[in-house]
This record gives structure tokens, C-alpha cells and sequence, in this order.
């Protein structure tokens, strides 16, 4: 494994050594363009930060180059509880920018709307160097509606964000009762007609992606993923590996569980933080599943990583067609993250690392049973 000389090992003290170290902490742009089959091309000049490395999710003319870790936007006004304002918003995602991610993923339902109209304000200046994915919940179409509601969510987000193609269009959740290969045919429509460069599903079975796969080559699955779940590891990621279709593990450190920074005294009553109804947030669950960060906190600590940084570099040696996504509403925090991947675990530590957290039973399910119904296999 990479190693560095920091000795500060939970997030608060990673953020009192960004405020030392400053620029010197801070991830270079990546060269990085999201035409199919170029090479990447620089969104801006070489400020001096180190470079974050590219991976490709899906194969052939389906496959999208983006950097090994994306920015989520979804918290940055919607479901995480209190944010800055806009302006800081805006300013960040461009500076995630320039410290290399060219990968920024939101969906219609953040807000609604207006998770898409911050994404496409803030990367307006990177047109045609950054990919921009989103997602549409297609609940309430029927079989004679579906083709024309999904035009229109794609009209929608199209203008939202403020782009001729979408380069990956998400279908959130698979609720409605048309053949997923009817929903695919529409997908190949709308590459066929320019409308989106590439399209993804999300929280599906193997099975399904099979089925969508079979009628148009899908690029990327999206699923929740890190070591307190890792169901996706029995059939999906297989199938994903078997045809060549990239996954992005969303809330890849558990909604900020997995850094340390939330204890059973915590809470999430702002009004805008859906953590409060996950039955995973719960005091009782928190208190027991600190265990599980404490298990990380024992593991990064002699190897210079925070807690987060474990969760992550875990993730991207879990395959190079992984790219996860995690949100943040703060510079520091988007510095450490994107510091994970200088991290390279071994085959050894890997083991090491899941061994231990296995020992630990995690407490409380992911979802309540009205969001874990919405989830189709």
C-alpha cells in the first residue's frame, strides 16, 4: 500500500492538517474529457495539484472515462440536513473541478429539480469536460405513457442542467410494470436521437441488467456499496464484471457514517435529513455499529489514513471498473476524499481490513420498508 507521512488519522484532525499543509494537500485536475474513446483533455491549467487517476465505466463504444472518484451533489441542498448556500455550493463543485473530478452525479427527485439546476449552474464553464449523470423515477407511467414521460423528464433535465446530451441517464428505481426491456428500448431511442450519450439503472438484479443489456449495452449500474453493505457483491458486481458495465457505489461512507464524525447524540431533525426514518441511524444503531469504525479508525491508523479514506480506498481496490461517489458540502472534506485514492490496499490488507469488519454485525436495516419496497429484484 501507498503510505504517507500524516499521523492524524480521524477526519477532525485531517481537517486541522489541511489547514497547515493548505495547496500542498489539494488533487490536481485530471486530464479528462468524456468523449467515448479520446483521451482525457484538461478542463483547466495545471495548478499544481497531484493527478487523480481516470477509470472507464462500461466497454467499447458504450464507455464513459471519468475520474476514479465522482462528486454526489445530492447533499449539497437536499436530504443531508443543513447546507451553506448556493454561491458556496457552486464554488466548491468547481473546485472539485479543478482538483481533477470530472464525474458529477444528481437526479431529477433532489429537490426535486433544484439539485439539477445547482449541477448544471455550477459546471456550466466545463461543458464538454466534465459528465454530468442523472436519474428519473419513472412511477406512474403507464404503458401507454412511458415513452413520452421519460422524454419529457429528459426535456426537463436537459434544460435543468444545461446541456445538449446527458452523458449518463439514470433510471432511479424500476417501479413501474413495463418489461425493463421496453425501458431500454427507449434508452436506445434517446442515444440514437443525440438526448443522452450513455444510460444506467440503479438498485436492480442481475437478472434485470441481463435483460436491459441484451436490447442496449448499459454502462453503469448504481447501488449503494461500502463495508457496511455489501449485497451488490453477490450477483450484481459479478454480472457487472462478466459485461462490462461499470458500478458506482453511492454513499460509499454511508451517509458520513463511516468517517467518524456521527455518534448516538447525533441528530438529523433539521427538516431536510432523510437519516431520520433510516432505521441504521437510530441511537441504538449507531451505538452499535461504532464498532465498525473503530475497526477502520485500528486499520488506517498506522498507514496515515482517516477513517473515510479506509472506506474509500477499499472500494476503488474493489475493482477498476468502481467509482464511487461520495457528496460533501466542505473543501476539506472533498480534499481527503479525493486523497484516497493515492491509497493502494494489498490483496493482504484487504483481508485484513474485511475480515475484521465482518466480526462486527451491522444493526438496523439500510432502508424502512416504505423505500426498501421501491427497491425491484
Amino acid at each position: 500500500m501507498k503510505k504517507t507521512n500524516s499521523s492524524h488519522f480521524t477526519r477532525r484532525s485531517f481537517l486541522k492538517s489541511t489547514a497547515v499543509i493548505g495547496a500542498a494537500m489539494c488533487m490536481p485536475p485530471v486530464l479528462g474529457n468524456t468523449v467515448k474513446s479520446e483521451e482525457p483533455s484538461s478542463a483547466n491549467s495545471n495548478k499544481g495539484f497531484s493527478p487523480l487517476p481516470t477509470r472507464i465505466l462500461g466497454r467499447g463504444t458504450d464507455a464513459l472515462r471519468v475520474s476514479a472518484l465522482g462528486l454526489g451533489m445530492m447533499g449539497m441542498n437536499y436530504h443531508r440536513g443543513y447546507h451553506p448556500d448556493r454561491q458556496a455550493m457552486i464554488k466548491l463543485t468547481r473546485e472539485a473541478v479543478e482538483r481533477g473530478v470530472t464525474f458529477f452525479d444528481t437526479a431529477l427527485g433532489y429537490g426535486p429539480y433544484t439539485n439539477e439546476e445547482l449541477t448544471g449552474e455550477a459546471l456550466a464553464p466545463f461543458k464538454g469536460q466534465v459528465a454530468i449523470g442523472t436519474k428519473f423515477f419513472d412511477e406512474g407511467s403507464t404503458a401507454s405513457t412511458l415513452e413520452t414521460d421519460i422524454r419529457n423528464y429528459v426535456e426537463g433535465s436537459l434544460k435543468r442542467l444545461d446541456v445538449d446530451c446527458i452523458d449518463l441517464y439514470y433510471l432511479h428505481r424500476y417501479t413501474s410494470d413495463a418489461p425493463i426491456e421496453e425501458i431500454a428500448g427507449i434508452f436506445q431511442k434517446l442515444i440514437t436521437e443525440g438526448k443522452i450519450k450513455h444510460y444506467g439503472l440503479s438498485e436492480v438484479s442481475a437478472d434485470i441488467i441481463r435483460r436491459a443489456h441484451a436490447v442496449q449495452p448499459v454502462t453503469a449500474i448504481q447501488s449503494e456499496y461500502h463495508l457496511m453493505w455489501r449485497e451488490p457483491e453477490k450477483d450484481v458486481i459479478p454480472v457487472c464484471e462478466e459485461l462490462g458495465i461499470g458500478f458506482v457505489p453511492y454513499s460509499p461512507i454511508n451517509r458520513g457514517f463511516l468517517t467518524g464524525a456521527i455518534n448516538e447524540y447525533t441528530r438529523f431533525d433539521s427538516g431536510n435529513d432523510n437519516r431520520n426514518i433510516l432505521p441504521r441511524f437510530t441511537p441504538e444503531a449507531i451505538r452499535a455499529n461504532t464498532r465498525i469504525v473503530e475497526a477502520l479508525n485500528v486499520f488506517g491508523r498506522t498507514r496515515g489514513m482517516t477513517i473515510a479514506q479506509v472506506a474509500q480506498a477499499w472500494l476503488l481496490a474493489k475493482g477498476e471498473h468502481i467509482v464511487p461517489i461520495p457528496g460533501t458540502t466542505k473543501l476539506s472534506h472533498l480534499e481527503e476524499n479525493l486523497r484516497a485514492a493515492e491509497f493502494v490496499l494489498s490483496p493482504q490488507e484487504m483481508q485484513e481490513l474485511e475480515t475484521a469488519v465482518s466480526q462486527i454485525p451491522v444493526v438496523g436495516d439500510r432502508y424502512p420498508a416504505s423505500e426498501q419496497q421501491r427497491i425491484r429484484k
